[in-house]
């Protein structure tokens, strides 16, 4: 939320006129304060009120406002904590409070508090836009465009309701349903280049790069310094087999970006199409070379150390169910993949996998089994990537989950690691919830 959101939150604290430097006044002045945006002194009189007045739920509810305007999220919610603990079901603080949660990345707990705040009131379409906000960063689309259509049924004209659910159903494929949100939102207000940068993504995948092409226009001419809807831009000129335009934008996306791997492999690309093709191996290897994490070298940090890591791989238990058998026979590549890798050889296995992926793309088992074998020989980044491939034709699978969050808490993305964890433990995955709790502080 932006901090003009949270400024309005303050509690209006109507008194009777006291002496000076009594709680009440400490507690206006330091209204006055924040609504002139000095959140610091603003703070101290807040302070101030708690020590002479320990039991104040709205003196830690404004300071606990004040910090998360300051930036201090972790001090926020230990205020929005005292706070309800002093006054049950105080909904402006829960409110806070799981907005302070979704900036720490915390979005389980927020989720917690949102579930709540829309129990307690669910006519405030604020609870709504929020819980949809959270849901949609853990990957519950459908959930999240059910919070935003009640957002839209609560304010017919809430902009930031019909983008993100735009966004949601841009993830889903729905891309017909997301072009008409997208376009309302261009409707409603259209001096917002990341609704013509959406929008464009839905015409390409809606197979209409011309207008694709016109969305990127659009974006670059209100934010020409994203150099990402230059390279965008160039694909859909590609599309449209304009490459010497596509060249152009390419070259502009490099000129500001010099080491963008996207833009050379676009210009790359383009190049093949203009004839130089000695050119195109020069920026295709350069695609390939620039900010390469697949070949980096893994580095560990944080609770899950290599051999911690390597211990609770080792355990996972493998439930999948047996695959019927064929013509591809990509089964029988992934069982002898498994098999060989029970037997301690990795990387015959992955051979095997890769075969068997080879043969049939959309095989989740195989991703898996796959993300196993690399992340035993310390391929942790491809381990990743095959984790997600697996989630991508298999929602529901809770190992890979469990597999991809300790690879990730393993190589210090904390956040995402233990977001996995959770989502394993969710689908039902038993491992999973003794690692988060030991894990996910």
């Amino acid at each position: 939320m932006k901090r003009h959101f949270l400024a309005i939150l303050l509690t209006l604290f109507w008194a009777s006129e006291l002496q000076a430097q009594t709680p009440n006044e400490f507690f206006s002045r330091g209204l006055q304060k924040s609504k002139t945006n000095d959140y610091k002194g603003a703070l101290a009189d807040f302070s101030q009120v708690i020590s002479m007045t320990p039991e104040n739920p709205q003196a830690y509810y404004n300071r606990g406002l004040c910090k998360a305007l300051l930036d201090d999220h972790p001090g926020a919610i230990q205020d929005y904590d005292r706070a309800i603990s002093l006054k049950a079901n105080y909904y402006d603080a829960l409110l806070a409070r799981g907005d302070s949660r979704y900036k720490q990345n915390d979005y389980q707990a927020a989720l917690t508090d949102l579930n709540k705040a829309v129990e307690m009131d669910a006519t405030d379409s604020r609870a709504y836009l929020n819980r949809g906000m959270i849901r949609s960063k853990l990957e519950y689309y459908q959930a999240a465009i059910q919070d935003f259509t009640n957002v839209i049924e609560l304010q017919p004209e809430n902009i930031q309701a019909y983008y993100a659910r735009g966004l949601c159903k841009n993830r889903l494929g729905e891309y017909q349903a997301a072009l008409k949100d997208l376009t309302h939102v261009s409707q409603l207000n259209s001096r917002l280049p990341q609704v013509y940068l959406a929008r464009a993504f839905t015409y390409t995948k809606l197979s209409n790069p011309k207008a694709a092409v016109a969305d990127y226009n659009t974006a670059i001419t209100l934010d020409p310094e994203n150099v990402d809807s230059y390279c965008q831009r160039g694909f859909g000129k590609y599309q449209v087999y304009d490459y010497k335009g596509a060249l152009a934008d390419f070259e502009k996306a490099l000129s500001m970006d010099p080491e963008n791997a996207m833009a050379f492999y676009g210009r790359g690309l383009a190049k093949t199409r203009t004839g130089a093709s000695k050119e195109a191996i020069e920026d295709l290897t350069r695609a390939i070379e620039v900010d390469n994490v697949l070949e980096a070298k893994p580095v560990y940090g944080g609770a899950i150390s290599k051999n911690v890591l390597d211990n609770l791989r080792n355990a996972i238990v493998d439930n999948s169910r047996m695959q019927e058998f064929s013509n591809e026979r990509a089964e029988a590549y992934e069982v002898r993949g498994m098999s060989k890798y029970k037997m301690g050889d990795a990387r015959a296995a992955i051979l095997d996998l890769s075969k068997a992926i080879e043969l049939n793309p959309t095989y989740p088992e195989a991703y898996f089994h796959r993300a196993l074998a690399r992340s035993a020989l310390n391929e942790q980044a491809g381990a990743i990537q095959d984790c997600s491939n697996a989630i991508r034709f298999n929602a529901a699978y809770a190992e890979a989950y469990y597999l991809r969050g300790l690879i990730r808490h393993s190589q210090g993305d904390e956040s995402k690691g233990c977001m996995d964890l959770s989502r394993a433990s969710e689908l039902g995955y038993k491992a999973a919830a003794p690692a988060r709790k030991q894990y996910c502080k």
